[in-house]
């Protein structure tokens, strides 16, 4: 299960330490109604290599999902699948003073930015308030997934 709350990144924090860099690119098999996305991601702090499939349920703060390992061979031949480019994330995780980690991420060279924190129960995730660095609240906001952004190549306006 993961449990996480999103929000608009109005900038990276400076206030934290960073305790991982990535250089990711995804792209997603299916949507509907569930979605099946694949992944590689660089770490900049080590040098390796991860591929993953991961599969997730419908949900807003809530949802089933499953990521399973993959190789960089299986990630090539289910990315020829795709009918879209390869979404590039550059991802910032930091360690917050609660003990929560931030993730941070650009999306496709700056298009737009967001952060996201997962939590182990929906009660504390309720409960976390979250720091200046984050902008408006999209964990209830339909259309604010990386599936809907594949999809349609961009974010909805926030009113």
């Amino acid at each position: 299960m993961e449990i996480e709350r999103k929000f608009w990144l109005e900038r990276f924090p400076e206030e934290y330490p960073e305790v991982k860099h990535l250089e990711t690119d995804q792209g997603y098999l299916a949507w509907s109604p569930v979605s099946v996305r694949i992944r590689q991601s660089h770490d900049l702090k080590t040098d390796l290599w991860t591929y993953i499939l991961c599969i997730k349920s419908k949900g807003l703060l809530s949802r089933h999902e499953v990521e399973t390992p993959i190789t960089k061979e299986q990630f090539a031949e289910l990315s020829s699948m795709l009918d879209r480019p390869l979404v590039h994330k550059d991802y910032h995780a930091y360690q917050m003073p609660d003990g929560n980690i931030l993730e941070c991420s650009e999306v496709d060279h700056g298009v737009f930015s967001y952060a996201e924190v997962e939590f182990s129960s929906e009660e504390e995730a309720n409960a976390w308030n979250p720091p200046s660095c984050l902008g408006k609240e999209l964990t209830y906001l339909s259309g604010f997934t990386m599936g809907s952004y594949y999809l349609n190549g961009k974010v909805p306006e926030i009113e």
